[in-house]
């Protein structure tokens, strides 16, 4: 998602925050606070592009049509350095020069932002701008840089060459080393309020948005991505009962760690309807009510034990009705059952491995 030939943002709701940023951030280094299901990655690189823009309009917002934002757009522009996992760069066609064809790799692309990654940015940032309007090296999401290559970053980033400038995104600064964090210029990308959100998502075709939208925590690209999947929100509606109801065919396929993300998401609204809440993720009045919030508790101690552990190689299909089976038990458990069961676990005491 760039900006468009036709000068349009990748998404609305970025316009005014990178219209702030442009007008306003001076310094060399960046940090952007905000959720990828927000539109974080969009941000950073929209800025990016606009800042390289041979024929910027307004506060400097990237034309979308000049011979730099063409290069930007098909991923090839020599003084744009995007760095994330490669796992990601994979998923989103955006490959470093050294990246091998996933056929001819025999190693698992990595989850982490590794050192000799790092220091191919460095070695870029220190040669000579090829189109004359200085560097842009984005990385994201700035957590997965490992300690190793966080440590050789600082220099560049305290004090890179003449031009160039970083900006790194994260979720969450606190995931971030210190020395980090404190050689970026912070700015918080707020996340899209629920009617432009919304709008947005009718338009890409999402039927009963607000329900997606609800169950990504607001976040619209998320909600999207699940639209893509197949997902509806009838479906979504429906899944609290069938969960309860130990119907695992109603998750059948789903990967482990969005079945996990649901999981928890089920047991967070259990246990508020459990306390007279209203449900965040979930349509009012389609999540059971469970009578015992000490097993909900427990299913949540349990689940965040599982997602700790969600690289493990576990037998996924076991897994999963191991999963569905605890859900079942802890969601219609009862006071007097969950007392006469003692102190076990609800369920996930016995997991495969």
């Amino acid at each position: 998602m760039l900006i468009a030939d036709d000068g349009q943002v990748p998404l609305p709701w970025l316009a005014l925050p990178l219209a702030e940023v442009l007008t306003r951030q001076r310094g060399h280094a960046l940090m952007v606070q905000g959720a990828a299901g927000a539109g974080v990655l969009p941000f950073g690189v929209s800025l990016a592009q606009s800042w390289l823009c041979e024929a910027p309009v307004g506060p400097g917002l990237a034309c979308g049509r000049c011979g730099s934002c063409r290069l930007v757009q098909s991923h090839v522009h020599p003084d744009l350095f995007l760095l994330m996992p490669e796992l990601q760069r994979r998923e989103r066609g955006w490959l470093l020069a050294s990246d091998k064809p996933e056929a001819d790799s025999s190693k698992k692309p990595s989850r982490q932002i590794r050192v000799d990654e790092v220091r191919l940015l460095i070695d870029w940032a220190y040669k000579t701008s090829a189109r004359g309007r200085g560097k842009v090296a984005v990385l994201t999401p700035g957590e997965t840089l490992n300690l190793s290559a966080a440590n050789a970053l600082l220099k560049t980033l305290e004090e890179p060459p003449a031009g160039t400038r970083l900006i790194i995104t994260t979720p969450d600064p606190a995931r971030l080393l210190p020395t980090v964090r404190s050689r970026c210029q912070a700015w918080r990308l707020a996340e899209p309020n629920s009617a432009q959100a919304t709008a947005w998502l009718a338009g890409q075709g999402v039927d009963e948005p607000e329900v997606l939208l609800a169950a990504c925590a607001g976040r619209p690209l998320d909600a999207l991505e699940l639209h893509q999947r197949g997902l509806r929100a009838e479906h979504w509606r429906q899944l609290p009962q069938a969960i309860a109801r130990g119907q695992g065919a109603a998750v059948q396929g789903w990967p482990l760690p969005q079945l996990l993300d649901l999981l928890l998401k089920l047991c967070h609204d259990a246990l508020a309807v459990a306390g007279g809440a209203a449900p965040r993720y979930f349509v009012a009045g389609s999540v059971p009510k469970a009578a015992s919030i000490e097993a909900l508790r427990q299913w949540s101690q349990e689940l965040q034990r599982v997602a700790r552990h969600a690289a493990h190689p576990w037998n996924e299909g076991v897994l999963v009705d191991s999963l569905v089976a605890a859900a079942s038990r802890a969601l219609r458990s009862a006071p007097a059952r969950a007392a006469a069961a003692g102190p076990r676990r609800p369920g996930l005491d016995t997991l495969p491995t």
